[in-house]
């Protein structure tokens, strides 16, 4: 098939097999990604409308348990800053998020044992009663059915664990050998059945990545059918094994974020932090391409900068959700406008309608 040809049955039928995508991958061209991009964005105005939905980022801990071979906190870097917010900090983050106009929060952190399933469930539950009408997303890593169950009972509505990788040899490549490729396709797998909304998603570019791993990737998240997929393109840090592999780029990030789009028209996709470091107007070309999420940061001004996953993040000015009439004139500028409600998935919805 041409490019062409291949993009127009994944505008028609949502999705290719796992050959055509690396077949799409492989043959890209300008005018290839000119196209996914028009087709997304359609898609995109077809589902959501021009709402761009937000989400306030609370980065709560930079200290982690795991030794990720990619990450700025992996274990073994010890000029790391370490910090890790009090249930305080954490609530008063919210409140200042809140009136803000945002109504979907996302705690994000390493795999720290301080944030045991009792620590992080008050946590949950405190900010739930205090703000009933907001979302409370987790990203905490990897732990048991046991554990997410609690916090789901707790009030935790969305749960975010890029699975990096659907290529097992691939994700050896990128973590140490205590960490496996089945224990994180089981965590998705619960997170799902417990009925959360799930978030998984993958570097662009990381280190070993080829069309065939990427087109794996595409299947999986095609079978998997998360609410959101977070991508963004692999950036190295100065103190990890990968400090010398070449960053991911915005050509392709941009170019997949459009195939997401047409394979699953209604995921929650994010322009990304990551995007708009490599690029001034990253985020602006990825809702461009199709994404429709962006996720400022709320978290205290003196850590942001400590919780650095990777080189030169940007952690000031007007990727902060203190600068929302920033944010809000860069959507403008692009033809969107910033939507002040929870942002649930249309595939969440109709479940709760049911």
């Amino acid at each position: 098939m041409t490019e062409r040809e291949l993009i127009e049955k994944l505008d028609r039928e949502h999705g290719l097999s796992e050959a055509e995508y690396a077949e799409l991958i492989d043959g890209r061209d300008e005018g290839a990604a000119e196209l996914l991009a028009s087709l997304a964005s359609e898609k995109r105005k077809a589902v959501f409308g021009n709402s761009i939905y937000t989400r306030g980022l609370i980065e709560i801990s930079s200290i982690c348990k795991n030794n990720c071979l990619y990450c700025g906190i992996r274990r073994d870097n010890r000029q790391a800053e370490r910090y890790r917010l009090s249930k305080e900090e954490i609530l008063s983050c919210a409140d200042e998020g809140y009136g803000l106009g945002f109504r979907t929060f996302v705690l994000q952190g390493g795999e720290d044992a301080f944030f045991t399933d009792e620590v992080l469930c008050d946590i949950v539950s405190e900010l739930k009663k205090k703000h009933p009408d907001c979302a409370v997303t987790l990203s905490m890593g990897e732990r048991s059915h046991e554990s997410y169950k609690a916090l789901h009972d707790a009030g935790a509505d969305r749960y975010l664990l890029r699975h990096e990788t659907a290529d097992p040899e691939h994700y050896a490549m990128l973590h140490p050998a205590e960490m496996s490729f089945d224990n994180r396709m089981r965590c998705l797998k619960d997170l799902k059945e417990i009925g959360y909304q799930v978030g998984c998603g993958f570097m662009v570019g990381s280190p070993g990545q080829t069309s065939a791993t990427l087109a794996k990737d595409l299947t999986f998240i095609k079978e998997f059918k998360p609410d959101m997929c977070g991508i963004g393109p692999f950036i190295p840090h100065r103190n990890t094994p990968f400090k010398d592999e070449t960053a991911g780029t915005l050509e392709l990030t941009l170019f997949l974020l459009s195939v997401l789009r047409l394979t699953l028209p209604e995921v929650l996709l994010p322009a990304t932090t990551a995007l708009g470091t490599i690029h001034p107007q990253g985020r602006e070309k990825g809702i461009l391409a199709g994404a429709n999420v962006v996720m400022p940061n709320l978290s205290p001004v003196g850590v942001r900068k400590k919780y650095e996953l990777y080189d030169n993040k940007i952690c000031t000015g007007e990727e902060s959700a203190q600068c929302r009439g920033c944010l809000e004139a860069r959507m403008k500028a692009v033809g969107c406008t910033l939507a002040v409600d929870r942002g649930d998935s249309p595939a969440s919805l109709k479940a709760r309608s049911l």
